[in-house]
C-alpha cells in the first residue's frame, strides 16, 4: 500500500483531494445525536445540579450552619455554576485532543469516541487523589484565601474563572488547541498582580506565590517539548521494533484498523481521557471548595469526616511541632493567637519566615490548634464560632511550614520528619473534598466532552501534519500523552492535556518525515505563548472591576 499524501486543503472538517494511491477518507464529523440522546444529556445535567443544591443545603443543616440570605445563597450559587461552567468548557477544549488520533484512524466512530471519553473523564474525576486541587490554590494571595467569603474573596473567584473561560471559547473558536491549565494559572496570576497593585499606599498586599507558580509553570512549559520529543522517539523506537506495515499506513476508507492496532488505539485513548479527568477536573474541585468555604465554612471549612481516633494523634503532632518552632524562637515569648495569626500570615506575604519571631508565632498557632481540638474533643465537633480561626491557623502554619526550606531554614532529620507529618496532618484536617463536589465536576467535565468537540478534533487529527495520522502516530501520541498526565496526578502536579498530545502529535509528524503545516503550528505555538499574558491582562482587569462593584 502506498504513502498517500492527504491535500492539505480542509473543508467543513474533512481533509480533500488525494495525491495518489488508496482513498484516503477524513471521518465524518456531521453525525448528530438523537433526540432521545439529548434528552438523557439535558436530564442528567439538571439532575446533577439538583444534586449539587440537594447536598450544599444537606451538609449546612447538618452541621447547623446560619442559613445564607436570599442574596449571598445567589451569590454562592452562582460562583458554582460558574466554576462547573469553567470545568464544563474544559471537557470538550481540552478533550478533544483525547479523541482525535481514535476518530481519524477509524478506531471509533465520532459519536462513540466522545462518549466513551466523557465516561472515563467522569471516572477520572471520581477516582482522584485530590493532590492536584490544591496546587493551584496556593498560588493566590494568602490573604483572599483567609477571607474569601469577603467581596474581594468573590471579585477573585469570579474574576480567574470568567478570564479562563472567555480565553477558552476564543481559542476554541479558531480551533486552536490551547491548555485550560495554563489559562487558569494565568488567570489566577492576573488577579495576584491586580490585588498587589490595587493595595493602599503603605499597606502590605500580598501578590503572587512566585515560587509556586515557577514550579506549576515548569511543567506547563516543559509539556510541548516533552509530547513532542517522547513521541517523535516512541515512534521511531516502534519502527524499529515493531515490524508491521499497516501499523505505519494511514487508514483506507472508512474501514476500522485490524482488531490489535484497534484495541490499542481505544486503550491509549482511555487512558489520557481518565487521567485527563483525574488532573483537570482537580483545579476545578480546589476552587469550588474555596467558594464553600468562604460562604458555608462551619460545613467546608474543615474536614468533619476525620475519625475521632486521630484527636489524640492530632494533639501529638501538634505539641511536637511548637516544640521544634520554641526551640528556633530562642528567648522570644510566643504572642497570643491572634496576634500569631497576624505575623504569620505577614511572614508569608514577604517570605521573611526564618526568623525568631515568626517561630515564636508559630509556636503558639500549634498551641492553639491543639488546645482547640482537644477542647471540642474533634474536628468533626468543633462550633461554628470556633470553625473559621482553627481552618485559618491550620492554614498559616501548614503553608508556613511547606515554604520555610525555601527560605534558608534546615532543620536536622528527625525535626523535618516532625514537621513534615504535622503539615500532613494540617492538610487532611482542611483539604478534603466532599463526594458530591466530585460528582458534579465529574459531570460537568463529562458532559463538556460530548459537546463542541469538532474544532479542536479536525485541529488535531488533519491540520498539524501533511499527511493523514497513521495508526503508530496516534498510538504514540496518547501513550506519552497519557503516561506524562498519570506521573503529574501522582506527584500532584497540573499539567497540560493540550499541549502534550497535540505537540505529541507534532512529534510524530516529524519523526515520520510527513511534514508539518505551518500555519496551524505557527497559530498553536501563538496561542500557547498568548495565552499566559491574555490571561493575566483579562483576569486582572476583571478583578479591577469587581472590586469596584462588590
Amino acid at each position: 500500500m502506498s504513502d498517500a499524501r492527504l491535500s492539505p486543503v480542509i473543508a467543513a472538517g474533512r481533509p480533500i483531494g488525494l495525491e495518489s494511491g488508496p482513498r484516503r477518507s477524513g471521518p465524518q464529523l456531521d453525525g448528530r445525536l438523537h433526540v432521545s440522546g439529548l434528552i438523557g444529556f439535558a436530564l442528567v445535567l439538571l439532575g446533577g445540579l439538583a444534586y449539587a443544591g440537594y447536598s450544599l443545603v444537606h451538609d449546612m443543616n447538618a452541621v447547623g450552619e446560619t442559613p445564607l440570605a436570599i442574596g449571598a445563597f445567589a451569590l454562592l450559587a452562582l460562583a458554582l455554576l460558574i466554576a462547573l461552567a469553567f470545568e464544563f468548557v474544559n471537557g470538550f477544549h481540552d478533550t478533544a485532543n483525547a479523541v482525535a488520533t481514535v476518530i481519524y484512524t477509524h478506531a471509533l466512530p465520532p459519536l462513540v469516541a466522545v462518549i466513551w471519553s466523557g465516561a472515563f473523564n467522569f471516572l477520572g474525576v471520581m477516582l482522584s487523589s485530590g493532590a492536584v486541587a490544591y496546587a493551584i490554590v496556593t498560588l493566590l494571595p494568602v490573604e483572599l484565601i483567609l477571607q474569601v467569603g469577603s467581596s474581594a474573596g468573590y471579585a477573585m473567584i469570579f474574576s480567574l474563572l470568567i478570564a479562563a473561560i472567555l480565553w477558552n471559547l476564543g481559542t476554541w473558536a479558531l480551533g486552536l488547541p490551547n491548555s485550560s491549565s495554563h489559562a487558569l494559572i494565568g488567570s489566577v496570576i492576573g488577579v495576584g498582580l491586580a490585588n498587589q497593585l490595587m493595595a493602599p499606599e503603605g499597606q502590605g498586599t500580598s501578590g503572587v506565590e512566585w515560587g509556586q507558580a515557577v514550579t506549576v509553570l515548569e511543567g506547563l512549559l516543559i509539556s510541548p517539548v516533552l509530547g513532542f520529543v517522547l513521541a517523535a522517539l516512541l515512534l521511531v523506537a516502534m519502527k524499529a521494533v515493531v515490524k508491521r506495515r499497516d501499523l505505519y499506513e494511514a487508514p483506507a476508507g472508512e474501514a476500522p484498523p485490524p482488531l490489535w492496532i484497534r484495541g490499542l488505539l481505544i486503550l491509549t485513548c482511555t487512558l489520557v481521557s481518565f487521567f485527563h479527568g483525574g488532573n483537570d477536573g482537580q483545579k476545578g474541585m480546589g476552587l469550588i471548595m474555596l467558594i464553600l468555604i468562604g460562604a458555608a465554612p462551619t460545613a467546608y471549612a474543615l474536614n468533619r469526616t476525620m475519625s475521632d481516633d486521630m484527636t489524640p494523634v492530632f494533639a501529638k503532632q501538634s505539641q511536637d511541632a511548637r516544640a521544634v518552632f520554641a526551640a528556633r524562637a530562642g528567648t522570644m515569648a510566643p504572642p497570643d493567637a491572634a496576634a500569631a495569626r497576624v505575623q504569620v500570615a505577614e511572614a508569608l506575604r514577604t517570605k521573611a519566615l526564618n526568623t525568631p519571631a515568626v517561630y515564636a508565632a508559630l509556636a503558639a498557632l500549634s498551641e492553639d490548634i491543639a488546645a482547640s481540638v482537644q477542647r471540642h474533643g474533634a474536628i468533626r465537633q468543633v462550633p461554628a464560632a470556633a470553625t473559621p480561626n482553627l481552618r485559618n491557623d491550620m492554614y498559616l502554619a501548614a503553608d508556613a511550614v511547606r515554604l520555610l526550606p525555601g527560605t534558608g531554614a534546615g532543620f536536622p532529620e528527625a525535626e523535618g520528619k516532625v514537621l513534615k507529618a504535622y503539615a500532613g496532618l494540617l492538610n487532611d484536617g482542611t483539604r478534603y473534598i466532599p463526594t458530591w463536589v466530585k460528582v458534579c465536576v465529574a459531570l460537568a467535565l463529562g458532559l463538556g466532552t460530548m459537546v463542541g468537540w469538532k474544532r479542536i478534533v479536525v485541529t488535531v487529527g488533519a491540520r498539524i501534519g501533511k499527511t493523514h495520522l497513521t495508526y503508530a502516530q496516534g498510538a504514540s501520541a496518547e501513550m506519552v500523552a497519557a503516561g506524562t498526565i498519570g506521573l503529574a496526578e501522582l506527584y500532584g502536579l497540573p499539567v497540560s492535556t493540550t499541549h502534550i498530545l497535540s505537540s505529541g502529535v507534532a512529534g510524530t509528524m516529524a519523526a515520520n518525515g510527513s511534514g508539518l503545516q505551518v500555519a496551524t503550528v505557527r497559530n498553536m505555538a501563538l496561542a500557547w505563548v498568548l495565552t499566559l499574558p491574555a490571561a493575566i491582562t483579562l483576569a486582572g482587569g476583571l478583578f479591577f472591576v469587581l472590586r469596584q462593584v462588590f
